[in-house]
């Protein structure tokens, strides 16, 4: 087998945050890359590095139009609308032994919002500091008010994965949808492959909001976000198209939907499940739908962006051999392995 090639690409640190991407959709590729070849990047963090300690208020310091900026878009050559992209995640690392979260005024799932108006004044905002120890694979949470310390397990990830929409549109970064997107799922970590549908030719990959880790939900709205190291494998799946995002780990398909109300996004997740056991064992859609009901797992990625994300999770187990989207993702597998070695 052929060692793939390897695209390397940086943010320019330096650069105006007015150049740096925000959009899903309607920014011209930074670089090509061939399918089967290897992505080497990194991420700003969702404050493009503004906020650096407890002092520094998201509010005071950042831009709300300049938030969560991508790295890309990268055109990957042959992928054409009707086609899925296969993004595998060799590994996802923080490039920085610290972290940020905080909470933004009139941002979150407990406080009113513009979408959930309400009479109160904003929650009061405050910054929070996170050590990343990589050695001992942990971030370390300190209370702002009290005495208070915790080490968390260090699970990093990635909130944003995407595709320029269909239909020409632009979207913002701060966005889920069937495009992928602020999607803010934790299954999105090393060793799985996340499936897009591609619209555009090129499909226009972005990629970005690293998290050193995040609960699900997201409640606050934001993380332990950080500038993240990925390196990535990129190929193409010809003449299938995925509605939604889909991902697969060695143990589970999972498929999302992004939409409010929540119960929305619920239905979607598993609608597509539904349909993908379906297709994959030759049973009805009717009897998809019972084994399903009795098997799925449903972790909810976010309820407080643009539209919440929830992930509908399947053993693959069950499956009874059946592969998943022509086993590209053992092949991803197989490829990482071989590339690391």
């Amino acid at each position: 087998m052929t060692e793939p090639s390897v695209l390397r690409w940086e943010p320019d640190v330096e650069a105006d945050p007015a150049t740096l991407t925000y959009t899903f959709g309607g920014v011209a590729p930074v670089a090509s890359i061939r399918p089967g070849n290897v992505l080497s990047t990194w991420t700003m963090d969702c404050f493009g590095g503004r906020v650096k300690s407890t002092s520094d208020m998201a509010s005071n310091v950042c831009d709300p139009r300049m938030l969560n900026p991508q790295s890309g878009p990268f055109y990957v050559e042959g992928a054409a609308p009707g086609d899925t992209l296969a993004v595998h995640f060799v590994s996802i690392t923080p490039r920085e032994a610290w972290g940020v979260s905080s909470t933004v005024p009139f941002f979150g799932s407990l406080t009113a919002t513009p979408i959930t108006a309400m009479l109160h004044g904003p929650l009061l905002e405050r910054t929070w500091i996170y050590e990343i120890d990589l050695a001992e694979s942990v971030v370390r949470y300190v209370a702002a008010d009290t005495p208070f310390t915790a080490s968390l397990p260090l699970d990093p990830m990635h909130g944003t994965v995407g595709v320029a929409p269909a239909l020409g549109e632009v979207r913002s970064s701060l966005a889920p949808g069937d495009w992928g997107g602020n999607m803010d799922t934790p299954e999105m970590r090393a060793g799985v492959t996340c499936y897009l549908g591609v619209n555009v030719e090129g499909a226009l990959l972005s990629l970005g909001d690293g998290h050193a880790r995040q609960g699900e939900g997201e409640t606050c709205g934001v993380a332990v976000e950080c500038a993240m190291d990925t390196v990535a494998i990129v190929d193409v799946v010809k003449g299938s198209h995925v509605a939604w995002p889909r991902i697969e780990s060695d143990e589970y398909l999972m498929t999302t939907g992004s939409a409010r109300p929540l119960e929305d996004a619920f239905r979607i997740s598993h609608q597509q499940m539904v349909l993908w056991v379906a297709e994959l064992t030759g049973m009805s859609v009717i009897d998809s739908y019972q084994l399903v009901s009795q098997a799925a797992l449903t972790p909810i990625a976010n309820v407080v962006d643009t539209n919440y994300t929830v992930v509908c999770k399947f053993p693959k187990v069950l499956l009874r051999g059946a592969v998943a989207m022509g086993g590209m993702h053992d092949r991803m597998r197989k490829a990482a392995r071989q590339w690391r070695a």
